[in-house]
């Protein structure tokens, strides 16, 4: 030890060894700066050599999201120790492993060429480097391959061998080693500005023909040969990764979303408009904002998402600062046209063939039955008590097969219908429905909704319980489906989903409340009180899109379905249909867990005859 405590070099590598040895993750600075990083025991390591400058280089961002790896200061006070660690680290996974590589990365120099006044962008070429060792030759030529599909910018790469001149690491000869050298295409011409976007997919790209060349070294280790070479990303959240994800979730958790927009008021304008004439727009009521919208964008952009060291995880992290964005920038603008502007862009425009579909569903529902009677009026009617009886039992069942299915239901005079909100299932206290909806739309709001929040909240990131960005349209979809599996999708469900396309799209393409209503009631058979619900939910805060994705989600589980794909993945947490294959890779990393709980719908024998239905292929009009 030194005076002060601190361990010598050689105690360092020492400790360093036996606790990799022993199977441990390490993390841990390097005495003369730099980082070593071992998620787990591997057969391999990535070394980088950081330059001064501050610039943005890939090379370091490659090295740093891999599993294992050492960066340090490009400075002769710090190679030496560096290179002893990394021998060290050679002889030790070696030992218990069976196999070993080194990859070195670097960036490349900027082209002499490279002027300002250019617009062709950097050269896109890669060099690749290997030391005379079978399973490093093996390995270069992987890595090779992989580059080769790896287009950028609409550019293809060409792969340069490494000059025989420049050394690897100085390591004994005999270390199998491979080098990969990465082009700054991400560089602004003639500066030291990089475009982020171009350097986010470099990185990614060539992490991804990385593991690929390393999963060959894998397979001739000791180790299982992965069933992925994803496989071998990370396993465990680093400390950076689980802050981003917090300070998101603080952001988020300072505001309801859906309660901000919703009127709180809707049952007391429905009398009104009713016994008014019904030929004046109705005044809706909002709840005061409990947030200072422009204060929460900044703290939302002062989280620091480059220093997750992941890039999936980036990506995810990034597209939900964006969501939040949107939405704080909708509630900053209630009750104004920037708020429908705001709102298409968070859930898009209803396209010609959804607003046909939803048409045709109407269209065929009125000629089977043309005075359609709401609900609410019909004799087999429970009220809001009873469904949350229901919901209590059905809660207390999913509690018996997973303990933390802690939900909060409650009764509110401020919601409309059934609404859940994170952890909590709020039943308006106007609620009246048939006593065979109860359980079908239970399906919808606590099977799908609250149990994913709970399988999500299981996952180690606070993300996959509030929802990855883009979540609501499958989630929506599913909870419809739910719907239908349990034989609950009535014809009168499918109409109000139908019509809510067709209000949606009046109010994006600039119809009143009174037009929209109208048009519902007039062209497509509604009836007055179900088409004035539906203009208020369309309508509110200043034009919600939100509520055509029931529908169309609809339309995408069944696609999924009759594509052969399975429902598993979207049991993990609230998560979007595009966000599958980014879910399957950190399941096989083992970043994700199996979901805790299914839907219990899927135990019933209907539920499962229903599956076999859609699977086979099922179309709107087979629903009706």
């Amino acid at each position: 030890m030194s005076e002060r405590g601190a361990p010598t070099e050689a105690e360092f590598i020492h400790d360093l060894s036996a606790r990799i040895a022993a199977g441990k993750s390490v993390r841990r600075k390097l005495p003369a700066g730099g980082r070593i990083h071992v998620d787990r025991p591997l057969p391999f390591v990535v070394v980088h050599r950081r330059r001064r400058t501050r610039s943005a280089s890939a090379a370091l961002g490659v090295a740093s999201a891999s599993p294992v790896y050492a960066i340090w200061p490009m400075k002769a006070e710090g190679d030496a120790f560096a290179y002893d660690l990394v021998d060290a680290l050679s002889q030790t996974l070696d030992r218990s492993l069976g196999a070993f590589l080194v990859a070195e990365l670097y960036d490349l120099p900027v082209p002499e060429t490279d002027k300002a006044d250019s617009a062709a962008p950097t050269p896109y070429r890669f060099q690749v480097g290997a030391s005379d060792h079978p399973e490093a030759r093996r390995a270069a030529q992987a890595l090779r391959t992989a580059l080769e599909k790896l287009e950028l910018e609409r550019q293809t790469p060409r792969i340069d061998p490494r000059p025989e001149h420049q050394d690897l690491v100085a390591l004994p000869a005999d270390t199998p080693r491979i080098s990969l050298g990465i082009p700054r295409t991400y560089r602004t011409p003639g500066g030291e500005g990089v475009f982020p976007g171009v350097l986010h997919d470099l990185q990614t790209g060539v992490l991804d023909a990385l593991l690929h060349a390393l999963c060959g070294v894998v397979a001739a280790s000791d180790l299982p040969t992965p069933k992925h070479y994803r496989a071998l990303g990370r396993r465990g959240f680093i400390r950076a990764a689980r802050h981003v994800d917090g300070q998101l979730a603080d952001v988020a958790s300072r505001f309801d979303f859906l309660l901000s927009v919703s009127p709180i008021n809707t049952a007391q304008a429905w009398e009104t408009f009713r016994d008014g004439g019904r030929d004046h727009e109705p005044v809706f009521h909002y709840r005061p904002l409990t947030v200072d919208a422009s204060r929460e964008k900044r703290a939302l952009y002062a989280i620091d998402v480059d220093g997750v060291e992941d890039p999936v995880l980036e990506t995810l992290f990034r597209e939900k600062q964006q969501e939040i964005d949107l939405q704080l920038t909708m509630l900053q603008s209630r009750q104004t046209p920037r708020f429908r502007d705001a709102s298409v862009m968070l859930y898009g425009r209803v396209h010609d063939r959804l607003a046909e579909q939803a048409a045709a569903v109407l269209a065929s529902l009125n000629a089977r039955d043309p005075a359609p009677t709401d609900e609410e009026d019909a004799p087999d009617t429970v009220d809001c008590h009873a469904v949350r009886d229901a919901a209590t039992a059905l809660v207390a069942r999913y509690r018996k097969r997973l303990d933390d299915f802690k939900a909060d239901i409650s009764l509110r005079d401020d919601v409309t219908g059934l609404m859940v909100s994170g952890p909590r299932l709020m039943i308006s206290r106007h609620t009246q429905m048939r006593a065979t909806r109860v359980d079908p739309l239970l399906q919808h709001e606590v099977s799908i909704h609250l149990l994913t929040y709970f399988t999500g909240k299981q996952q180690g990131l606070q993300i996959f319980r509030s929802g990855l960005a883009g979540y609501e349209g499958i989630q929506e979809g599913l909870g419809v489906f739910a719907e239908f599996a349990v034989d609950g999708l009535t014809r009168e469900r499918m109409r109000l989903l139908a019509a809510r396309v067709i209000a949606v799209r009046a109010m994006i393409d600039g119809a009143g409340f009174l037009e929209a209503w109208r048009l519902l009631t007039r062209d497509h058979g509604v009836s007055s009180r179900m088409a004035f619900h539906i203009c208020a939910r369309a309508y509110r805060s200043g034009g919600l899109a939100k509520d055509y994705i029931y529908l169309q989600g609809l339309l995408d589980v069944l696609d999924w379905l009759a594509s052969g794909r399975s429902l598993t993945p979207f049991w993990s947490g609230k998560i979007a249909m595009a966000h599958v294959p980014v879910i399957d890779e950190l399941h096989e990393r083992g970043f994700l867990r199996p979901a805790a709980v299914t839907p219990e719908f899927l135990d019933r024998d209907q539920a499962r005859a229903n599956l076999d239905r859609a699977a086979g292929g099922l179309t709107l009009a087979d629903l009706l």
